[in-house]
């Protein structure tokens, strides 16, 4: 699984000598250094060998290739030479197993940064692919990290949304969602009963966290030095909404791989103004170190007494045991197979019983807009569904700004 931390993404090559302008210019992590556009390359005034070995890095992050970085990138092909490139060049050349060429080849796999490039590359000056849930005020959003930004990277992060945008006539599961329950061994052991109910805000204002690392940015301490003080959670959405991704284990394969998923879409959660918090609830500091950049470069909180995860299980924690909740149960080992095929190291460090899940909070005192309950080990809230209901509460912030102007 490729790492979030900018300095293994540059590499040593070409690109090294960017660094410093880089950050200055705000391109400080590496989601937004994949939608970097063409425009944008050209104001930095990127020459072509670096432009072709950002497309390189970039299309290997999202296939989990990276340990290929500085050999392609030494080769001097492009990304398209390289993706024309036969089964047995690559082999050769490369050392790529054959697992590894086959995902390399595969175009249909989930390919963000590449699509954002191409689109941005030939977009018209004149027409926006993506305009009827997003209002044209959230460009201003994606704009804010860097003021070198182009319209180009502005209008692929629209496009991006609309691609991740659930089609017409999909029925939300409630604001209280699950996976189905898994029967456990043939229906002999019965899965331990969820919430349907919202938590009441009321269970998660004043929830004391404290704050175990900051954003990533490039060059970065890996951890907070001094012990930050505990805080209350309700000030982290005080001016701007959020999602709080709660998990078991830091160290868990399933959790490593949630919290990267949705981590690669951080370029879209700038644009809505929505800001991510990975939630534990045990510190361990070697598995925050392990975990933070490279699976997650988002703040990372510690909630010692557990009550997001209450909030989840409607009071209490939501635990099951690993014979029943893994060893026999379909979902769960589906879930680990998913997680397994993306190349993770993981470990069996800490509590690994109690489940998490995701939460979405307005901004201020607006609530609770959407909760996810990690009924079965490793179920990961749909994408798809955080991405818009993010883009609702949006949408919904701009019309009610809009009346009272």
């Amino acid at each position: 699984m490729a790492s979030f931390s900018v300095e293994e993404f540059i590499g040593n090559g070409i690109l090294k000598g960017l660094l410093q302008k880089l950050l200055e210019e705000g391109w400080d992590d590496v989601p937004t250094l994949k939608i970097m556009s063409s425009e944008d390359m050209d104001l930095l005034h990127m020459t072509q060998e670096q432009k072709d070995a950002l497309g390189i890095r970039s299309y290997l992050h999202d296939r989990g290739l990276m340990q290929y970085a500085d050999k392609m990138e030494d080769n001097g092909k492009s990304l398209l030479e390289l993706i024309n490139l036969s089964t047995t060049d690559l082999s050769t050349q490369f050392e790529m197993k054959r697992g590894h060429v086959a995902r390399f080849i595969n175009r249909t796999v989930s390919n963000d940064s590449f699509k954002l490039r191409a689109l941005a590359a030939r977009r018209s000056s004149s027409s926006m692919m993506y305009n009827n849930s997003i209002p044209k005020s959230v460009r201003s959003n994606s704009m804010t990290r860097s003021h070198v930004r182009s319209n180009a990277a502005s209008d692929t992060l629209e496009q991006s949304m609309g691609d991740m945008k659930i089609k017409e006539g999909y029925v939300f599961k409630g604001i209280v969602a699950a996976e189905p329950a898994e029967p456990r061994a043939c229906g002999c052991v019965n899965p331990p009963p969820i919430s349907d109910q919202v938590a009441p805000y009321a269970a998660i204002e004043n929830i004391s966290v404290q704050k175990l690392t900051p954003e990533y940015k490039i060059g970065m301490e890996p951890l907070v030095k001094t012990k930050a003080p505990p805080l209350k959670a309700s000030e982290l959405w005080r001016d701007k909404p959020a999602v709080f991704l709660c998990l078991r284990r830091p160290g868990c394969i399933m959790c490593r791989a949630e919290a990267h998923q949705l981590y690669s879409r951080k370029a879209i959660f700038d644009a809505l103004g929505v800001q991510l918090f990975a939630v534990l609830h045990e510190h361990i500091e070697s598995e925050v170190k392990d975990f933070w950049p490279r699976y997650w470069g988002g703040v990372v909180l510690l909630d010692r007494g557990r009550d997001f995860f209450k909030a989840l299980g409607g009071g209490k924690l939501l635990k099951e045991k690993f014979l029943s909740g893994f060893l026999l149960n379909r979902r769960a080992l589906s879930n680990y197979k998913r997680a397994k095929a993306m190349d993770i190291d993981y470990n069996f460090k800490g509590e690994g019983e109690i489940k998490g899940g995701l939460f979405i909070i307005g901004a201020g005192k607006s609530g609770i807009a959407y909760q996810f309950i990690e009924r079965n080990f490793g179920d990961w809230a749909p994408l798809a569904e955080v991405i818009e209901i993010c883009t609702q509460m949006q949408v919904k912030d701009y019309c009610f700004s809009s009346l009272h102007v």
